[in-house]
């Protein structure tokens, strides 16, 4: 009896750890809840946000940029930010400031989302193809001038009628897919856009928005249920502007996409097991000038950061500079 009680005793404590990495993964009601606003976007913009949700902190740089530079879209404003370190997927959505600018105010929706797809791929894609099928069931999702909607067995996909004009949807939840059916977990629901019209009970249409051949290099592989890069040679996919840092100096490659915790900016994954995919990256190295011995000038020394010369400390008496956050304004 008392071995019996020892063993249950070291069951009920190792119950706990368990049962919290558990909860690090979203159930379906949440998976629900989240992807509701996006499902029925074209798969190849559907593909940019889920890759760029994983960035939330260039997302809310991009977004200040974009209400700088009020009425740039598509292809000029992605060319506009060729200078920034951003990751590729974050600068096309420069593309629709609208949508950009949800996912800005919406920010602990954007981090769940891209927790959720670095951690759950599989599940996202066959939420998302089990919301389209509610859609379609109810007699909302349908292919129209503005885009083609393909049903294959069990997958519906969604393509832009045209490759050169995407027009991104604007929809009530609550309606298109029918009765929501987790009352614990109401959908994700933004306010109509500005400039948006109802063309059927729960839809709104914009403007398409105007674009280059090509210019989404993200897709969805509904086979394999995963994010796959599918073009290559896109004017903001050149090495020198889409990656600066000592993880990749070379175009995206064909292929499954993958992750770059650079462009995480230090943000924490919600995941253990993402956590320990994407550690935290080695310190980029720097460089600093120095005078040359022989001719006075200047030349670049490599160093690694903790060989940068640490800053000057406050005087006694007097309060240090106030640090430098980011936050949206």
């Amino acid at each position: 009896m008392r071995k019996l009680l020892v063993a249950l005793l070291a069951l009920l404590i190792a119950v706990p750890p368990a049962y919290a990495q558990e909860r690090k993964t979203y159930g379906q009601a949440e998976l629900d809840q989240m992807l509701a606003p996006v499902a029925l976007y074209p798969d190849a913009l559907l593909s940019q946000v889920l890759m760029a949700s994983t960035y939330p902190l260039e997302v809310v740089e991009a977004a200040r940029w974009s209400r700088a530079h009020p009425g740039i879209q598509g292809d000029e404003a992605v060319r506009a930010v060729e200078d920034k370190d951003w990751d590729p997927s974050v600068k096309s959505l420069l593309a629709f400031p609208n949508l950009l600018a949800r996912m800005d105010e919406q920010l602990d929706w954007t981090r769940r989302l891209g927790d959720a797809f670095l951690a759950q791929e599989d599940q996202v894609m066959d939420t998302v193809q089990q919301l389209r099928q509610r859609a379609q069931a109810a007699g909302n999702l349908a292919p129209d001038e503005r885009q083609r909607v393909v049903a294959d067995g069990r997958t519906i996909v969604i393509e832009s009628a045209d490759p050169r004009v995407v027009y991104v949807p604007y929809y009530d939840p609550y309606v298109v897919y029918g009765p929501w059916w987790w009352s614990a977990y109401p959908p994700v629901v933004w306010a109509p856009w500005s400039g948006y019209a109802v063309v059927r009970p729960g839809f709104w249409w914009g403007v398409g928005v105007g674009i280059t051949t090509g210019f989404f290099f993200g897709g969805v592989d509904w086979r394999h249920r995963h994010v796959r890069v599918v073009h290559v040679n896109n004017y903001y996919v050149r090495p020198h502007v889409a990656r600066r840092d000592v993880i990749a100096h070379r175009p995206i490659a064909p292929g499954r996409w993958e992750h770059n915790p650079s462009h995480r900016r230090g943000i924490a994954y919600r995941s253990p097991d993402v956590q320990k995919r994407y550690p935290a990256p080695a310190p980029r190295r720097e460089f600093r000038t120095e005078p040359r011995p022989a001719t006075g000038g200047l030349s670049a020394r490599r160093i690694e950061r903790s060989d940068v010369r640490p800053q000057a400390q406050p005087q006694p008496g007097r309060a240090p500079a106030p640090r430098q956050e980011l936050r949206r304004e």
